[in-house]
């Protein structure tokens, strides 16, 4: 019998590490091997050793880690798109905070229909959904020019939506939203209405039930959801490239052009290793926070 627990175990285990070491550790251990290589005189990698009279010499440098350094540019790009990515999330839990509680208090019935539109989205191509924003924000949207004759019956000069930073702001959020609003409802849906009750009969008002009863008990779907929101925010590309103009680029543009664009692989490599530890420090911050919480609780 525990030989076939052990089999069992080892059957439900081995695929998804398996999977993790083929897509992700290993690739992972390619880009951080690229970082010190050398590009190659047309693009990609230059070999990493060469024979130098009979002898064996590695062609491994830090030029590309120096070049980082040495250029703020990309450290600064990296804290444009840390803002990016903070804005979108706080601006995502705004959003989804109301509408997850809306629907973890309504009927069965309400509840189905409004989780179904909250994924409905995610039933058509990413892509097509970005360029319908395109259409929305551009200069001769029914929107923007309904939105001009507002301004400039202000006395105000008329805005440009499309190609700014505006623009992205509204694409990340649109595309990340849901990602806020499931973890945050996985988490009111279980919440005990008789701790509200409860609190109310101690005199709480409405403010002080939700500062002290449910905004605690949420902060895990908070969490997740934030996480779920910042993280792929933060490496976004897509949307900065058909929404945002040349000063909204962030640092998966950046990554991108180095890849594809300039085939400079080593220092697009490096650019991967900072968004990738920055991402890394993030969500152990992010635990630390989690845990810390759950020990005030």
């Amino acid at each position: 019998m525990a030989i076939r627990d052990r089999f069992g175990k080892w059957a439900l285990s081995w695929p998804p590490l398996v999977y993790l070491i083929l897509f992700f550790l290993v690739p992972s251990l390619i880009m951080v091997v690229a970082a010190f290589r050398n590009p190659g005189d047309y693009g990609g990698l230059a070999p990493m050793y060469y024979l130098e009279e009979g002898k064996l010499v590695w062609d491994l440098t830090l030029d590309n880690f120096y070049r980082l350094v040495d250029e703020p540019l990309y450290i600064e790009l990296f804290i444009k798109s840390a803002g990016y990515a903070g804005i979108t999330t706080v601006v995502c839990l705004l959003m989804a905070y109301p509408l997850a509680w809306l629907i973890a208090r309504s009927g069965k019935k309400y509840r189905d229909l409004m989780l179904l539109l909250v994924i409905l989205p995610f039933w058509s191509n990413f892509l097509i959904r970005i360029y319908a924003w395109m259409i929305i924000l551009g200069p001769q949207s029914a929107f923007t020019k309904m939105l001009n004759v507002a301004v400039t019956s202000l006395g105000f000069e008329p805005v440009r939506l499309l190609f700014t930073p505006f623009a992205v702001i509204v694409g990340l959020v649109y595309v990340h939203l849901p990602f806020m609003v499931l973890p945050l409802y996985a988490n009111l849906e279980k919440h005990d209405m008789a701790l509200l009750d409860a609190a109310q009969d101690l005199g709480a008002n409405a403010w002080q039930r939700f500062w002290r009863v449910t905004w605690p008990l949420s902060l895990p779907g908070v969490f997740a959801g934030s996480a779920l929101v910042f993280i792929p925010a933060l490496g976004m590309f897509a949307i900065p490239d058909i929404l945002g103009g040349t000063d909204s680029i962030m640092i998966g543009n950046l990554i991108k052009q180095q890849i594809l664009d300039t085939r400079d692989w080593p220092f697009g490599s490096v650019l991967s290793i900072m968004l990738t530890g920055g991402v890394l420090l993030i969500a152990a911050l992010g635990a630390m926070v989690g845990r810390g919480g759950k020990k005030r609780g």
